[in-house]
């Protein structure tokens, strides 16, 4: 047997890559930008539906959004990307306790929000069936909070093997991938409360 086949006889060969993204990564980030369109088509829609409103007030009577509400909910999800990026740091520094602590307070923080969101709902005064800004807030909203609901289910499996000692300061890339995927809800998150409450 030669030394090449000796060397692979237990495990294959490394695949090739041709990026400085290890593979991972690389495939979280190009989830995100298909999220970014999936996104886009919503946007494109609430867009339209404003357009063809114009120049009427937005949002039409009698709906009327809470925006103080809503403004308070993207503090917390602000302070939620915050928190997971010091679980991050403190992993890599092999700060295991730093990172356990900025995981629960991500998980916390995203849940807050998403338990907030529909007790918006509950009383915003509306319902996805009336009129077309109905439709479009419950869409766009909706949506969000979908990925949200997915980055917490995320959190919580990364929450739980870090308080099983799974992560190191060279093992960390189980932080790192949901982190950006939190990331990406809170920069989408920015992205919906200012075009939808605050235009």
């Amino acid at each position: 047997m030669s030394a090449h086949a000796e060397a692979h006889a237990g495990h294959p060969p490394i695949a090739n890559q041709s990026s400085r993204v290890d593979s991972a990564t690389l495939g979280m980030l190009l989830f995100i930008a298909s999220e970014v369109m999936l996104f886009g088509s919503f946007f494109t829609i609430y867009f339209f539906v404003r357009v063809v409103n114009a120049p009427a007030e937005w949002p039409p009577p009698p709906f009327e959004l809470p925006v103080f509400v809503a403004g308070v909910n993207t503090a917390i999800l602000l302070t939620s990307s915050f928190t997971m990026h010091w679980a991050l740091q403190a992993i890599k520094r092999g700060n295991r306790a730093g990172m356990q602590a900025g995981l629960v307070l991500t998980l916390a923080l995203g849940l807050t929000f998403l338990l907030t969101q529909i007790r918006e709902y509950s009383r915003i005064g509306f319902s996805p069936s009336d009129d077309a800004f109905g439709s479009v807030f419950f869409g766009l909203t909706g949506l969000h909070g979908a990925h949200v609901f997915v980055g917490l289910t995320l959190l919580t499996f990364t929450t739980i093997r870090a308080f099983r000692g799974h992560f190191s300061a060279e093992a960390h890339h189980g932080v790192e991938i949901p982190g950006i995927y939190w990331h990406f809800v809170d920069v989408m998150w920015i992205v919906v409360y200012t075009t939808v409450y605050i235009l």
